[in-house]
């Protein structure tokens, strides 16, 4: 922990989050200290929400998006206008003793934008959920999904990468040049994943259940403006307490990944080892494709 964590008193280290696991809010503490430095290169800047369980993984989720009253002032925070009237003041993830601090508001599980501060309305990355419809049996239709989506959008000139959403399924992000607004990015996103799926009999982009017929759910509705998406290194208030774990690309040609395949318990390590595999993904940046 460094000197700037210390001034952060944890209350109630020793409550216990994840009851299964005996996971306490001291390990989640711990955890994001230990993946801070990688972490928050992607959560910098970004207007971010809090999912909050106060009473443990059991308990009630809260989802919060103003930021929480007596925050110290050195929590990053931007105003953000509604579209439809007023302000909300979002915390941003610009240090590692935010994200303690977030530890000891019983967050779990921080939520980012795809935009950054200084242009809220211009996206730097377009995101696609691969979303099973039915069960974890179809992971491995998951994982087949990714890899072709990532050569489809390298064929529009864009540079995939992918992340293990620690839940159920695959994110497949491709980082933008910001000179297209969220509505633009949010259509076009639309408009890939409907010529994608087109073409594979296990992928869909109907979001009701009923019409999918067990098809993959291509989702693209993170790209919406204001929406918020699971934050690269995030923990997910599942047992075990999987976590969010950006990949190599390779990664997805192994037959035993799984969307819950680390954990608190390993993620430090798997960084210590290998590094960010999404270190680069900046330098990457591309337009938008044209239509």
């Amino acid at each position: 922990m460094s000197s700037g964590d210390a001034d952060v008193k944890l209350s109630h280290p020793d409550k216990v989050l994840f009851p299964d696991d005996g996971i306490t809010k001291a390990d989640l503490a711990d955890y994001y200290a230990s993946v801070a430095d990688v972490m928050v290169r992607h959560t910098k800047d970004r207007p971010m929400n809090l999912w909050r369980w106060n009473s443990g993984i059991g308990g009630q989720r809260v989802v919060q998006q103003e930021i929480p009253k007596g925050a110290p002032e050195w929590v990053a925070r931007v105003e953000v206008p509604r579209r439809k009237g007023g302000n909300v003041v979002h915390a941003m993830i610009d240090d590692a003793r935010t994200l303690r601090w977030l530890a000891n508001q019983n967050c779990i599980t921080p939520h980012v934008w795809q935009s950054r501060a200084d242009r809220l309305d211009r996206p730097d990355r377009i995101v696609f959920d691969l979303d099973p419809s039915e069960d974890e049996a179809q992971f491995e239709d998951i994982r087949a999904g990714a890899l072709a989506l990532g050569d489809h959008l390298r064929e529009l000139g864009l540079v995939p990468f992918a992340m293990t959403t620690g839940s159920r399924g695959i994110h497949v992000v491709a980082p933008l040049r910001r000179t297209k607004a969220a509505d633009e990015v949010r259509s076009r996103a639309g408009e890939i994943a409907e010529e994608f799926a087109s073409g594979h009999d296990t992928l869909t982009t109907f979001w009701r259940k009923d019409k999918r017929d067990g098809r993959i759910l291509v989702d693209t509705a993170r790209n919406t403006y204001a929406q918020t998406v699971v934050a690269p290194y995030a923990v997910r208030a599942l047992p075990s307490a999987p976590v969010a774990t950006p990949l190599e690309w390779d990664e997805l040609n192994d037959p035993d990944l799984h969307p819950r395949r680390w954990t608190v318990r390993d993620v430090a390590a798997r960084v210590a080892d290998r590094g960010d595999p999404w270190s680069d993904i900046r330098r990457e940046a591309r337009n938008l494709p044209a239509r």
